[in-house]
């Protein structure tokens, strides 16, 4: 089969980094497949790609996936990349693509679903009021409130310790800038970006976040982004607390919510226990897989 690919550029960059995309198509311009290779563009990350190739399960096996995933290694490394990250599910046919192209298994993930119709709101709502001696919750929904921007910024190293198997994600700079715009990206989509935090009482900062992410009309399943807790204020259960209020709150404020869905690194069993304690149930595992370019 003669496969045609189109390169295609990103038409809305943000400061987070920037994609390149291809379409495959055959002679008759049917369009076979897609990839798209994601650029990280912020200190700490320039030396990463992501890539995503996808295509049509009646188009397989016939070299459309291998020309996508050569074109986005090629740009990748004109562009000076040194490693190339993916995801798939594992035992599906994109974990075995990739592991027959020089990719391995960096990282195993498990996916957790909470159904909402059987939360157990009484035992959530509890969680939620039990006190935790110098410390309150705050939330907030979209931009972070100007009064809390510093702290929760700098609370954001609450993620560099977070497990991450052997992928090569370097260290995460994040600053205002960076915040604002994914809070913008969130909001661009017609998403809703709700965000708990744990502030310690005796300095009104930031200590402790859990970012959830559920669609604007309020149906269908939302997702968790980051949970976390700064290293000096762990072992007082408050990502438990977090966790389980912006349960509670994502029940009341879109009530025809489906489920909650998070994903969890299977060297993270601290974050397990928690998922667990609330509910969630596992669904699949998932692969995080890395070349190195």
């Amino acid at each position: 089969m003669s496969i045609r690919l189109t390169p295609l550029a990103d038409p809305e960059p943000t400061s987070l980094g920037h994609r390149l995309a291809w379409v495959a198509s055959g002679p008759d311009g049917t369009p076979l497949g897609h990839a798209f290779l994601r650029f990280f563009t912020k200190d700490g990350q320039r030396h990463l790609a992501g890539v995503d190739v996808r295509v049509h399960p009646a188009e397989r096996r016939h070299g459309a996936g291998s020309l996508l995933l050569d074109a986005a290694v090629a740009a990748a490394r004109e562009d000076g990349r040194r490693s190339l990250v993916a995801q798939a599910e594992a035992g599906s046919p994109g974990a075995a693509f990739l592991a027959a192209r020089e990719f391995g298994v960096a990282m195993r993930l498990t996916y957790a679903r909470l159904p909402l119709v059987d939360a157990d709101l009484p035992f959530l709502t509890a969680l939620t009021r039990q006190e935790h001696p110098g410390y309150r919750l705050v939330e907030w929904t979209g931009l972070v409130p100007d009064d809390l921007a510093g702290s929760y910024v700098a609370s954001r190293r609450a993620m560099d310790d977070m497990p991450t198997g052997t992928v090569d994600y370097g260290r995460v700079v994040w600053d205002l800038e960076r915040v604002r715009a994914a809070a913008a990206a969130v909001a661009g989509r017609g998403e809703v970006l709700h965000t708990v935090a744990a502030v310690a009482e005796a300095d009104g900062a930031v200590v402790g976040f859990t970012e959830l992410v559920t669609p604007g009309d309020g149906t269908g399943d939302g997702l968790h982004y980051g949970t976390a807790v700064l290293p000096e204020h762990r072992g007082h259960g408050l990502a438990r607390w977090m966790k389980a209020a912006s349960i509670v709150r994502a029940r009341e404020r879109q009530p025809g919510l489906a489920g909650l869905v998070t994903d969890t690194a299977d060297t993270n069993p601290y974050m397990r226990r928690v998922n667990d304690v609330l509910g969630y149930l596992p669904t699949h595992e998932a692969h995080e897989f890395q070349r190195a370019l």
